[in-house]
């Protein structure tokens, strides 16, 4: 009997008008972008990326996220209410969410900044400090774990030259436990920035680092 865990190939070949391969699928080349302003308002709550470059000190919204914001208020029924995708949209600018940019947000939305801080440090999902222009969340959950994520984890951290929750010297990455990724039939499952990544294995680790490394590069 094999000691390797059934891998869920998680891939039923083409169901739609274009002919893709599974390759073009998962590959690395996106067909299209999501527009920084947001596309039509109904979309613009749906969404922050999380983006490698990244800076603490921008402002609270100009240009095409000032459009957002403001499209992302339409769809709300007061302002109280659009507070959560407005943190989206204050990480994806600024990187993290600090307690200036919580007061920032609280002015936009004429809320105080007591109630604005208990909402964003209820939610992991928004970073308290900086974080790398990689941030690895790799899934330690029932499904994961029991396929090898805490093997996954280890691989990242060495591969990275980081312990859990810093930050490598090089700025690059980050790596953090993600208590779920909803993705528990493609165990390992580990999301880098906004992208995932299913059926991660120890052995895949170097390569995906890798691959970030030279990505990285190209981007500085």
């Amino acid at each position: 009997m094999s000691d390797v865990p059934f891998k869920n190939p998680g891939w039923a070949g083409n169901t739609g008008e274009y002919d893709l391969t599974e390759d073009q699928v998962r590959g690395d080349e996106f067909v299209g972008t999501r527009p920084i302003e947001g596309g039509h308002p109904s979309g613009s709550a749906s969404y922050p990326y999380m983006l490698p470059d990244k800076d603490p000190e921008a402002p609270l919204f100009e240009g095409p996220y000032k459009d957002r914001f403001e499209k992302i208020l339409t769809r709300y029924p007061n302002k109280q209410a659009a507070l959560l995708p407005t943190l989206g949209l204050a990480q994806e600018v600024r990187g993290h969410v600090s307690p200036h940019t919580m007061d920032g947000v609280a002015e936009l939305l004429g809320l105080s900044p007591a109630y604005v801080r208990g909402v964003a440090t209820f939610y992991t999902m928004y970073n308290k400090r900086p974080v790398g222009r990689f941030l690895i969340q790799v899934c330690t959950n029932i499904s994961c774990n029991l396929c090898g994520a805490d093997d996954v984890m280890g691989a990242f951290l060495r591969y990275t030259d980081t312990e859990l929750g810093e930050t490598s010297e090089d700025g690059y990455f980050t790596v953090v436990e993600a208590e779920c990724l909803a993705a528990c039939g493609f165990p390992t499952c580990v999301q880098i920035n906004s992208r995932y990544y299913e059926n991660v294995t120890p052995a895949d680790v170097p390569k995906i680092v890798e691959h970030l490394k030279a990505e990285g590069a190209g981007g500085d």
